[in-house]
């Protein structure tokens, strides 16, 4: 679908967020969070950054093609998250927790936030709710509410599983760049950092898998 495809009311506004989120400078991620937050980003957002884009590549202006790309990979890896389901949006976080480094302090923390978000499977936990003394008989008995967030651990399971099998196909079809040209290395460097996403990916698999209360 091109701009002029969408109403003309649309395309202003959307241009006049784009321009505002150029113009925001160091408040930028604040101004996407907000725009975010009010539905206001969308694929017409993105087609206005890539048309401006498309004329900064023309005209060969670095620094804009430069602020335009983060900015167009930073709206899209919004969009992204806002639409992701429970366990993506589970996983991202959990991602994002590791500060490149403590692996083990990474892996005890994930833990934690697991055990924090999946509910308890255990049977004595399903039958009798949190603050019911089993003792004397006291305290809240009422069925837990339904919540369409609650995010289970087979289901974390079965969807990281599921995304591990689709990477791990596509990484299969990819050649490793050879040679030494900016290019190549720049393609090499990359791949390094996608298997190391996977590993990290495999890691909390495992650890969801095998997590206890």
């Amino acid at each position: 679908m091109r701009l002029k495809e969408y109403p003309e009311e649309e395309v202003k506004k959307a241009r006049r967020l784009v321009s505002s989120l150029i113009r925001s400078a160091e408040e930028v991620e604040e101004k996407i969070e907000e725009a975010a937050e009010k539905g206001e980003l969308s694929e017409l957002v993105l087609m206005v950054i890539w048309n401006r884009l498309d004329l900064a590549r023309r005209d060969d202006e670095k620094d804009a093609v430069r602020s335009l790309d983060l900015l167009y990979r930073r709206i899209e890896t919004e969009i992204l998250k806002r639409e992701a389901t429970p366990a993506m949006r589970l996983l991202n976080d959990l991602l994002n927790m590791h500060d490149g480094f403590d692996d083990e302090g990474w892996l005890k923390e994930c833990r934690k936030h697991m055990v924090n978000t999946f509910p308890r499977e255990d049977p004595f936990s399903i039958l009798v709710p949190a603050g019911f003394d089993i003792d004397k008989h006291q305290g809240p008995l009422r069925p837990p509410p339904e919540a369409d967030d609650i995010l289970l651990r087979v289901d974390f399971v079965r969807e990281v599983d599921a995304l591990l099998q689709e990477v791990r196909s596509e990484q299969s079809e990819v050649q490793n760049a050879q040679g030494f040209d900016p290019d190549s290395v720049a393609r090499r460097l990359k791949q390094q950092e996608k298997q190391l996403a996977i590993r990290q990916v495999e890691v909390l698999l495992d650890l969801a898998i095998s997590l206890k209360w």
